[in-house]
């Protein structure tokens, strides 16, 4: 059990760091951008949340198949599939996972309102100092939102896990895809202790995005 735990986390863990990267610059670009690509590309970064997680696990797994041409492009390095392995995995959590990185940074950046940012370049800041020294630290309570809610969501993915990378020990077997195999072997004991363990982290975790929507709600009602 140890194991499964371990590799949950570190699923979670890694796919949470790296969209937290990659989402930074998208959700300036979708808050504060003038593009007429923006709704496209809002449409396509939410597409994970409406689309059965079945549907991207499928056509994730033909992608990472070995006969796919992405595929055929890494054969020369080595890597034949990506499919059913760990790197595979953290591949499809990070598109799984992408809005609910990039909504609530997205939502943060919005929160900011120009003031200060025009304040900031009327001191003479460019415009990474502008991000780095202002929005950046406005938009921490996004942040912190955006991490426990991608490493939630990730812990808890199972279409996606199943369909990609199977239930192999020690490679693709998590929580959740341990839970659905006992309980096919009727082990309801402890499939039950498991779905009560994950019942009370997703509890916890909505409290905790309770409390800092309120904490937030409060900070902007001293600033104005």
């Amino acid at each position: 059990m140890g194991e499964i735990l371990w590799l949950t986390a570190k699923l979670a863990g890694i796919t949470t760091v790296i969209l937290l990267g990659l989402a930074t610059p998208l959700s300036w670009w979708l808050a504060r951008g003038r593009s007429p690509l923006r709704t496209p590309v809002t449409a396509i970064v939410a597409l994970p949340i409406v689309l059965p997680p079945t549907v991207l696990g499928f056509y994730l797994l033909i992608a990472l198949g070995p006969n796919s041409p992405l595929m055929a492009l890494l054969q020369p390095f080595g890597v034949r599939t990506l499919a059913f392995t760990f790197e595979g995995l953290v591949i499809g959590s990070l598109i799984y996972s992408l809005p609910f990185a990039v909504q609530p940074l997205r939502n943060a950046f919005l929160a900011i309102g120009d003031e200060p940012l025009e304040a900031a370049a009327s001191l003479g800041a460019s415009r990474a100092q502008t991000f780095w020294r202002v929005a950046l630290p406005l938009a921490l309570p996004g942040y912190v939102a955006a991490a426990i809610l991608t490493f939630a969501h990730t812990v808890g993915e199972f279409g996606v896990v199943m369909m990609l990378g199977g239930n192999i020990p020690g490679e693709t077997m998590v929580l959740s895809t341990e839970i659905y195999r006992l309980v096919e072997a009727l082990e309801w004991g402890e499939a039950h202790r498991l779905s009560m363990l994950l019942l009370a982290f997703a509890f916890l975790v909505l409290v905790v995005l309770l409390a800092l929507e309120a904490r937030s709600k409060i900070l902007l009602r001293t600033r104005s």
